[in-house]
């Protein structure tokens, strides 16, 4: 997978907060080279969230987020002004837009303390600066003494380029290298990939998680065999040595388990992705609390995806169901998509999340965070299905052994 190929989730996230009109749209156009927000002088132009995919050295692919005004009005704005704060939970790294001319708001300075109670890298952008008087920028280089800072100008062009290394500067405390798998085991090694094909599967293509390990496995120059269940059997057979980790869709967990020898390691996507964007001893913890449901109690099914609902979906339809048979009577069932995700989840027993494969890091540490913070029990869809099938600590063996 190239740089210009790297999925949104994957990409660091640059977000552009600041006042109506304050400039956000300009510079966030002026750094990209590219007219991807829409220009006026009319306050509120931005009405949501305008995302762009580009690369941005030395911190690689980047996703640049530019948002609606954080002094937005009537209901409608207050509707974008939340989803500007959803957006914050998302952001690797910030921008705050301020007027050279106007100088600090108090939404401004509430923002920028959020910003370090995040320990969230981020700098000013004085806008409109060819309009402010060499008073006015000192006045302002003295309030903002303690942060990093540019004076930009679209119109003049000054502090583009200064703006751009110093998003650069922060590539030490953002560009973290992770991997999802390949740390498991030498390089090299074998690994079959058990990728079922129904009726919910995407037509033509993997979903996120499978395409994510491949492609980290063949850069770590492994030998991938990639199969249906029903083929699994045939492909164990031909290889010569066992191999070093099979990994499977979590749905077909029960019947990938029959067929893969006790003495080869197995866990799934899921699994992998508890580990790679969330916490994994805590949402295996959090697998424990299945058990503990009683009558009249609710759960929440949460996905990080949108997509369109199948008669075999695996989220509203057969985990439900698995749930149900395991612990003897139907708990009520909530279920969330996408962007969406309860603030409050004091009327839920148990939250079951998908691997999260299409959130960024900091949202799924977001979830997780609300989740630990009421006392709610969160676990994922692999895990969850590992306990349910008895098999969960042989899905974690290949963790405790790396």
């Amino acid at each position: 997978m190239s740089l210009q190929e790297t999925v949104s989730a994957e990409r660091i996230h640059i977000a552009w907060f600041g006042m109506r009109n304050a400039g956000k749209s300009s510079l966030v156009n002026a750094v990209t080279g590219q007219d991807i927000s829409i220009v006026s002088n009319v306050p509120g132009t931005t009405t949501d969230p305008v995302r762009k995919a580009m690369e941005l050295l030395p911190l690689g692919p980047v996703l640049i987020l530019d948002t609606p005004g954080l002094d937005d009005i009537g209901e409608l704005g207050a509707m974008r002004v939340a989803r500007t704060n959803r957006i914050l939970a998302q952001t690797d790294i910030a921008v705050l837009a301020v007027d050279a001319a106007a100088g600090f708001s108090e939404l401004d300075r509430e923002l920028i303390s959020e910003f370090t109670a995040r320990k969230l890298p981020f700098a000013v952008a004085f806008t409109k600066a060819d309009l402010a008087d060499e008073k006015t920028r000192e006045l302002r280089a003295k309030e903002t003494e303690e942060l990093k800072f540019i004076f930009t100008s679209t119109v003049t062009l000054e502090g583009i380029h200064e703006l751009k290394e110093l998003l650069g500067s922060f590539a030490p405390q953002v560009a973290k290298e992770k991997r999802i798998v390949t740390d498991l085991f030498a390089p090299g090694s074998t690994v079959v990939l058990v990728t079922p094909i129904d009726s919910s599967a995407p037509k033509g293509r993997l979903i996120l998680p499978q395409q994510l390990v491949l492609r980290e496995l063949l850069d770590a120059h492994c030998q991938a065999f990639v199969c249906q269940p029903e083929e699994l059997a045939g492909v164990l057979a031909i290889l010569r040595e066992p191999p070093a980790l099979v990994i499977t869709d979590s749905q077909a967990f029960a019947k990938v388990n029959a067929v893969v020898p006790g003495d080869v390691k197995l866990t799934s996507f899921s699994i992998l992705f508890a580990r790679y964007k969330g916490n994994l001893a805590s949402l295996v913890a959090g697998a424990e609390a299945i058990d503990r449901l009683k009558p009249g109690d609710k759960v929440l099914i949460a996905e990080g995806c949108t997509h369109h609902r199948q008669c075999e979906d695996i989220g509203t339809v057969k985990l439900p169901g698995w749930l149900e048979k395991r612990i003897g009577f139907r708990p009520e069932f909530a279920f969330t998509s996408g962007g969406d995700f309860p603030e409050n989840l004091s009327d839920y027993a148990l939250v079951i999340h998908c691997g999260g494969c299409t959130l960024p890091e900091r949202e799924m540490q977001r979830r997780l965070e609300i989740a630990g913070t009421a006392a709610i029990p969160m676990t994922n869809y692999g895990v969850a299905i590992a306990y349910m099938n008895g098999i969960l600590a042989r899905s974690l063996s290949v963790f405790q052994e790396a």
